[in-house]
């Protein structure tokens, strides 16, 4: 089996690197990841200057771009075949809720999904990253239990959330649904040193909603979460009422 293995945050990461170990059981692992952070850069893609691939000394191709850069050099031009299925992570942070819109990791499987190659991102809560090192079994497992599916869903990814305690101590797997997260605080205003007025996202603290089938709550329970998630946004139910709203006409 041919595995792309790629991140957001950057090829010399932990997450990554576990992720490349696990999955190497499984068949010829490739990594072309990110040459420095890229966390929240979602889908973007790299139009307004070239794009270069350096070859690290481990083998990994390491390119000046985006997660979703990556992907697509690694299928259109950087490996001789095409992969069978692109693992993205272990991002250094969860991605649940909302969290998938702004995620690099998600984005990375997301535009496998878009080229028509099976993915799975993983995620990785807690914040001691350290930690990671003793999840080589676990995702393993979780791979195994993929990989040998013959009907993996169509225009459809899965995002993994691994619970912030010691693999050992995991309960379970559960398939949830999205939460949804609020920040507070989130936007820093403040003065830099020659009294310029700067602005600064991110930190503050998040309210957590959903129903008991939400990824954060089996997070909570100590259980890994997996939700499936798909490219089409349109919102069905609503397809009727809002054709009723005699728009234009």
């Amino acid at each position: 089996m041919r595995i792309l293995c790629t991140n957001d945050d950057g090829y010399l990461a932990l997450g990554l690197n576990v992720l490349a170990t696990a999955a190497a059981e499984f068949g010829e692992v490739t990594v072309v990841a990110p040459d420095r952070e890229q966390s929240a850069t979602s889908h973007a893609l790299t139009l307004h200057h070239p794009l270069r691939a350096r070859r690290a000394p481990d083998g990994a191709r390491v390119v000046d771009g985006t997660p979703t850069d990556c992907v697509i050099l690694a299928v259109g031009e950087l490996l001789e075949d095409r992969p069978d299925i692109v693992l993205s992570g272990i991002n250094h942070g969860p991605n649940m809720g909302e969290d998938v819109l702004y995620s690099g990791t998600v984005a990375a499987a997301m535009e496998a999904t878009v080229l028509g190659v099976p993915a799975v991102a993983f995620s990785y809560t807690g914040e001691k990253h350290e930690e990671l090192e003793g999840w080589q079994p676990v995702i393993a497992n979780l791979l195994k239990g993929i990989l040998q599916r013959d009907d993996f869903p169509e225009h459809t990814l899965l995002s993994v959330n691994l619970p912030a305690i010691p693999p050992g101590e995991v309960k379970g797997v559960r398939v949830t649904k999205l939460g949804q997260r609020r920040y507070k605080d989130s936007l820093t205003r403040a003065l830099d040193p020659s009294g310029r007025e700067y602005f600064w996202i991110g930190g503050g603290s998040t309210n957590w909603r959903g129903p008991e089938d939400s990824d954060f709550r089996a997070i909570e329970s100590g259980y890994i979460s997996i939700t499936p998630l798909h490219l089409d946004l349109t919102n069905f139910r609503l397809l009727d009422q809002i054709r009723g709203w005699e728009l234009g006409q």
